[in-house]
């Protein structure tokens, strides 16, 4: 087992609310990650398409999935939390959904500018202060 295998098993236990919408990992690589979801009477909405929650929901697992990929070699000491996210509806959706995530620079390099800034991008903690640390533009949703 890859510690991708490893953390796509962990992350499916450990984000109960993806798997209660029925959001399948399919792949976790270095800052990739494609997710799906199947159409289920519980994911549409009154005019028998995708819910527009169900396909965020979607994006925001394969996003999550490839930070995690990228932060693979320091996922246990560290952990990621989105401080943002936007999403445009191009066109009503239905059946199977995929999601293709890519993080803005290879795992090495986000770590490399982690270590520059010597905390998490997103909240640090530093002589038992906390203090808010200027987000990361980091991944993005490549295809739906």
């Amino acid at each position: 087992m890859t510690p991708y295998d490893m953390i796509k098993a962990h992350m499916t236990q450990a984000i109960p609310f993806a798997a209660h919408v029925g959001v399948e990992l399919i792949e976790i690589g270095d800052g990739t990650a494609t997710a799906a979801l199947d159409q289920r009477r519980e994911t549409s909405n009154h005019i028998q398409t995708q819910h527009a929650g169900a396909m965020f929901t979607l994006g925001e697992a394969a996003s999550g999935a490839a930070l995690g990929g990228a932060l693979a070699p320091v996922l246990l000491e560290v952990r990621p939390v989105a401080s943002g996210a936007q999403i445009s509806y191009v066109k009503i959706a239905k059946g199977r959904l995929t999601a293709i995530a890519q993080t803005s620079a290879p795992g090495s390099e986000l770590l490399d500018t982690l270590k520059k800034l010597e905390k998490s991008p997103f909240l640090s903690m530093s002589t038992s202060v906390m203090r808010r640390v200027k987000p990361l533009p980091v991944c993005r949703l490549i295809g739906m």
